[in-house]
């Protein structure tokens, strides 16, 4: 450890270090980094961020990996479920349009679940629709609880 800043408890700040990393592959970072401890009040986890930006507060930075952290999530959950795992053309067009497509319809679903006032997760909500995609109904039908005497 190089340095040692002051760190707010009050704002969820454990510590805020310069350090100097060590061991076998330290070469490949020659340069002091800035480590930061937070815990998040809500959740009480501890979080460790890594970082070569000393400009910024420790607090700033933390929140800036909490947000980066969401959008990596909203992300996998795009992957996972609108299938876009490759890029089918390599063209600046082509990623555009295979990156805003997904997003697109990400929306959609957002909106409709939405307008619907359901409690059901967007993943559910979404995999319902898939089945029931040739069917004639309204998106609230599909979640209302069946009859089964109007079946039998």
């Amino acid at each position: 450890m190089l340095e040692t800043r002051p760190a707010k408890a009050s704002l969820g700040l454990v510590s805020d270090e310069t350090i100097l990393l060590t061991g076998a592959k330290a070469r490949e970072c020659p340069k002091p980094l800035r480590r930061i401890v937070y815990r998040d009040p809500p959740s009480m986890k501890v979080y460790v961020f890594f970082t070569n930006y000393f400009r910024l507060a420790a607090r700033t930075i933390a929140d800036i990996y909490k947000e980066r952290w969401q959008i990596e999530i909203f992300f996998r959950w795009i992957k996972q479920n609108l299938k876009t795992k490759a890029f089918i053309g390599n063209s600046e067009n082509a990623v555009l349009t295979q990156t805003y497509a997904p997003l697109i319809v990400y929306l959609l679903l957002c909106y409709t679940k939405f307008l619907c006032n359901l409690g059901d997760t967007l993943q559910n909500f979404m995999r319902i629709l898939q089945l029931n995609l040739f069917r004639t109904c309204t998106a609230k039908e599909l979640f209302e609880p069946l009859d089964l005497c109007q079946i039998i």
